[in-house]
């Protein structure tokens, strides 16, 4: 591993969890093989932990938390904010990691990297601005205060196509309220939860408050849901395991965020700019190989500008460059596994099966392995299985419509309601659009709309709770209200 991507700090490449300040290894000492998705070369090994050691963890985390609670938000603040100078300073060798483990472009990975550690500079921030409140007593001998307090022990399950903003996004607020904190990363990309922890242990983040747990996601799932000492559950996946999280939180009631599925529509008007359409299209889409929550899964294009718009979005498309994340210029990876390209071709099959014309693409990469061709779909219909399930992939189906009504039932036509876009210059339209669409983000005339200044998060089943921006600390608080009597001669 060092020799291959030459870290400059080769103790950022950890293949031990950590658990209450020391590097563990599992009780019987089980591993998970770790490999490159570009060539399917071996990287290393983590520990395969379970049941066991994920309630050691949580026993950790509950023992260092009256002790991080007690802290004051300035102290807690200035951690933090080691903790995202440290990750700036090692931009380079957590980018290494993640292209390594990941497969996305390496310039992605250093995006990724910037936008991680920005979710921790803004909660360091934000975790001194937690505010109360005091309320007009319904009684002269009465004071009504409200104070916030941290909810206490938190389990985040964070997913592999973003393997370090979902941790950042989730622990920087929990730890700026004062919880503490047990990370479950996905087991295809666990270095990069790993290293943040080396980073952690580096900035000051006390023993217990930050743990790291690898191995069976049943079996420290089922942990971290059922264990009463856990007061809070956030997660970013699919809407299925989210479902299922949220069924095995219910017994012990805890406080729950869900990030899940998507199905983003991206709605191009005739009166839209076509061309910033196009890189809207191109930057929501193709971003880690199709592979977000949030990308374009559905291009809904009004009859005027059809044609001229794929033909644009073609033109496009074919100038990307698939290779390797680790060569320059590289603008596509590989898919993260085959069980993921398997999904883009039935997706694709059944498409062309039911009528649907490929204008670009379409097949499996010739590079080989996990890598596929970049793909625009023309003649969708919502018969098509690419209209109601999340493709996670480098495929664009462009469906037609003739109306503003027609479009905005289109795009409310599914179960999820994460992300949306749509372009159009006509401002009576872009209110009337935005206000109609049942999504938790909408991005008009842009393709981008991640930042750690927004709340992100969905509606319907796309998941409950918000992250980032002021909102996303409260998600790890808790309301009390005191009542005070006897105040009165």
């Amino acid at each position: 591993m060092k020799s291959e991507l030459s870290l400059k700090d080769p103790l950022l490449f950890r293949q031990q969890c950590y658990i209450d300040g020391a590097w563990s290894d599992a009780d019987d000492g089980a591993t998970l093989t770790v490999t490159n998705p570009a060539n399917g070369q071996k990287l290393g090994t983590v520990p395969k932990m379970g049941t066991v050691e994920t309630r050691g963890a949580i026993a950790a985390a509950d023992a260092a938390l009256p002790a991080w609670r007690d802290r004051t938000a300035k102290d807690r603040s200035g951690i933090l904010r080691r903790w995202f100078d440290l990750m700036l300073q090692h931009k380079q060798d957590l980018a290494l990691l993640m292209t390594a483990e990941q497969g996305k472009p390496f310039n992605e990975s250093l995006g990724e990297i910037a936008y991680g550690a920005s979710f921790v500079e803004w909660f360091a921030e934000e975790g001194k601005r937690v505010y109360g409140d005091t309320i007009p007593a319904t009684g002269a001998d009465k004071r009504i205060v409200v104070i916030k307090q941290p909810i206490g022990v938190v389990g985040a399950i964070t997913p592999w196509n973003f393997p370090n903003a979902m941790i950042t996004r989730k622990c920087a607020p929990a730890l700026a309220a004062g919880c503490t904190v047990v990370v479950k990363p996905a087991s295809q990309t666990p270095y990069s939860a790993l290293a943040l922890a080396e980073l952690a242990e580096r900035a000051g983040i006390p023993k217990g408050v930050f743990n790291v747990v690898t191995g069976s996601a049943a079996a420290i799932g089922a942990e971290l849901t059922g264990n009463p000492t856990v007061r809070k559950i956030t997660f970013t996946g699919s809407t299925e395991i989210g479902k299922m999280l949220m069924k095995q939180c219910a017994d012990t009631v805890k406080k729950v965020s869900l990030e899940l599925g998507g199905n983003a529509p991206f709605i191009v008007f005739n009166d839209a700019d076509l061309d910033a359409a196009v890189q809207g299209a191109l930057a929501s889409k193709y971003r880690n190989t199709g592979q977000t929550c949030v990308c374009a899964n559905r291009l809904l294009v009004q009859d005027g500008v059809y044609d001229d718009f794929a033909r644009r979005l073609v033109a496009e498309v074919a100038k990307l460059k698939v290779s390797d994340g680790m060569t320059e210029g590289s603008q596509q990876g590989p898919l993260i596994d085959m069980k993921a390209v398997e999904k883009v071709e039935e997706h694709i099959q059944d498409a062309v099966g039911k009528g649907a014309r490929i204008l670009l693409g379409g097949k499996r990469h010739a590079l080989g392995g996990s890598f596929f061709e970049p793909t625009i779909l023309a003649d969708v219909t919502s018969k098509m299985a690419v209209a109601r399930e999340e493709t996670f992939g480098p495929v664009a189906p462009l469906f037609r419509f003739r109306t503003d009504e027609e479009a905005i039932r289109m795009a409310n036509d599914t179960e999820f309601g994460l992300a949306a876009y749509f372009y159009s210059r006509d401002i009576g339209r872009v209110w009337r659009v935005a206000e109609a669409l049942e999504y938790g983000i909408v991005g008009i005339n842009e393709g981008i709309i991640s930042t750690e200044v927004a709340p992100f998060g969905g509606v319907k089943e796309s998941g409950v709770g918000r992250e980032g921006s002021k909102y996303g600390i409260e998600d790890y608080l808790e309301i009390k209200y005191l009542c005070m009597g006897g105040i009165a001669n």
